[in-house]
């Protein structure tokens, strides 16, 4: 009689127990089954829900709710994204700043050849970012690799047609368009859901350091053939005008010249003219006239030589003339001073 009522009472005392652990077991079930029935979207993210495999829909941003174990959510980040390409980054452990990055060259990535044979090494910055969440979910098994692969196809059917010089220097952004321009056209033939946003040259420069030097040095000869070249359009500039202000003056010396070369025979012409026509009415007289005007112009600075035709010396008048003259000037200084 004790033993059945202890054992009455053990069970009692274990009933209690297993009400708890099935409210607790309860009370997790729905917990769980809360969970799951709700979902949140971030303001940068989109909610793909799939049921079975199939695509129910896309969400935005917002508070939504789900068929538990049977509907399924998957979140893409909507953001730019940013891809290096020819190179790794590297940070500090446990640092996040720019300042603590270092950069690793993949040399299969950055190594280019050029139109004229050469090879450099050129590294990209790729920018880009989801534009359909349901293509970039299942268009492609790796849509990131797809994106880089078609990257890398653009930079090197690009590249190859510019020289190492356009290359380094003055090139990169006509290249780095192309590029963007042939990428986009890329990823809409491919349309895995990825939109690009921006491509930019981060560097380019020869594979080596003897290239580098070399290509150092003719950019210094650049350089100083250009500075040789502006000394010269300079100096040009400079002489140039004083030349032609040169030139200017010497015509316009030679056109009044000429001028009054033309105005001279023009006069002469005129005297001829009027001379001649007193010619016609006159002639003796005119003629006398001329010789005697004649005359006047050439006797002053004839010298008159005296000679009897047999001695060998010569004696110009004018000599006795200054003689006799000075003796005359002497004597008539001697009587004033009488």
């Amino acid at each position: 009689m004790f033993k059945r009522k202890q054992q009455t009472d053990d069970a009692h005392s274990k009933y209690p127990i297993a009400g708890v652990i099935s409210l607790v077991i309860l009370i997790m079930a729905i917990f769980i089954l809360c969970m799951n029935s709700f979902y949140n979207v971030g303001e940068q993210e989109q909610a793909v829900i799939t049921m079975f495999g199939q695509v129910q829909g896309v969400k935005s941003a917002g508070l939504y709710a789900k068929i538990p174990f049977i509907q399924r959510v998957h979140k893409v980040d909507t953001t730019t994204h940013g891809m290096p390409i020819g190179y790794t980054v590297d940070q500090d452990a446990g640092r996040d700043d720019e300042e603590s990055a270092s950069t690793t060259t993949v040399a299969n990535e950055s190594t280019m050849i050029t139109s004229d044979f050469n090879f450099v090494n050129i590294d990209f910055y790729l920018e880009y970012r989801v534009s359909d969440p349901v293509k970039y979910l299942y268009a492609s098994s790796n849509p990131d690799s797809v994106l880089k692969n078609e990257a890398q196809a653009s930079i090197r059917s690009t590249v190859v047609n510019y020289t190492v010089d356009d290359v380094i220097t003055t090139g990169k952004s006509q290249i780095q368009a192309e590029v963007k321009e042939k990428l986009i056209a890329a990823l809409a033939e491919n349309d895995i859901g990825i939109q690009v946003v921006n491509v930019s040259v981060q560097d380019a420069e020869p594979p080596t350091d003897e290239v580098m030097q070399a290509f150092k040095a003719v950019e210094t000869a650049k350089q100083g053939a250009q500075t040789a070249a502006n000394n010269a359009n300079q100096y040009k500039n400079e002489k140039i005008p004083a030349a032609e202000a040169s030139a200017d003056k010497i015509t316009q010396d030679a056109e009044a010249k000429k001028e009054a070369r033309i105005a001279e025979a023009q006069g002469q012409v005129e005297r001829f003219n009027e001379m001649y026509a007193e010619y016609t009415k006159y002639p003796l007289i005119t003629k006398q006239r001329m010789f005697y005007e004649t005359m006047e112009d050439v006797l002053p600075d004839l010298k008159v030589i005296i000679t009897d035709g047999n001695t060998q010396t010569m004696y110009p008048l004018d000599s006795f003339s200054t003689q006799v003259q000075s003796a005359g000037n002497a004597s008539s200084a001697t009587e004033e001073s009488k």
